[in-house]
This record gives C-alpha cells, sequence and structure tokens, in this order.
C-alpha cells in the first residue's frame, strides 16, 4: 500500500475541521500533545528507574565484595599467625633436638 498524496491529506484535514470544528480539532491536538509529552516523561522516569536499580545492585555486589576480601584478609591474617606459631614450635623442638644431641658427647671431664 503506498502513502496517501499531499492533496488526499488536505482533503481529509479539512474534512475533519468542517466535520468538528476549529474548537474541538484545537482542543484535540492538545490532548495528543499532552499524551506525546506523558509518554516521554515516563519512558524517562522508566530508564531513570531501570537506572537506579542496576546501580543499587552494583552498589550490593560491591559490599558483597568488600565484606568477602575481609573475610578473605582476616582468614589469610590468622593463618599467618597460626603458620608463625607452628615455626616457633618446630624452631623450638630443633632447639631441644640439638641440646640434646650436644650432651650426649663425651666430655673432658668423663674421660678416664
Amino acid at each position: 500500500m503506498h502513502a496517501p498524496s499531499p492533496m488526499a491529506l488536505l482533503l481529509i484535514a479539512i474534512v475533519v475541521l468542517v466535520l468538528f470544528g476549529r474548537g474541538k480539532v484545537s482542543s484535540l491536538m492538545g490532548e495528543v500533545g499532552k499524551g506525546i509529552t506523558a509518554f516521554k516523561r515516563g519512558v524517562r522516569d522508566g530508564a531513570d528507574e531501570v537506572e537506579r536499580t542496576v546501580d543499587t545492585a552494583t552498589d550490593r555486589a560491591a559490599i558483597r565484595a568488600d565484606r568477602s576480601a575481609d573475610d578473605l584478609e582476616a582468614a589469610a591474617a590468622k593463618a599467618r599467625a597460626e603458620a608463625d606459631r607452628i615455626q616457633a614450635e618446630a624452631d623450638a623442638a630443633r632447639a631441644r633436638r640439638a641440646a640434646e644431641l650436644r650432651d650426649v658427647t663425651p666430655r673432658d671431664a668423663d674421660r678416664l
């Protein structure tokens, strides 16, 4: 189907104007303009709401990631402290063993 010619559009506009009158057509066009404005506002508000929702979800994810990172850092610090404690115990055990081995060797005073 093809688009109506400019002459056909003019004829339709004249018929509408005659049937409904200038005041009715003017108020109808005002209502159409208000409807378009309300539609644009609704689309913009919807986009803003979606953006706020995404920002909120992103912020929540960032907070969770920060908390997880803090938890991991705390666990790592605890593991380091435990490793240091175990290393100290191992060093003490080595020192005791070395001292015991030194005591086994004969002294000059013990010789016959």
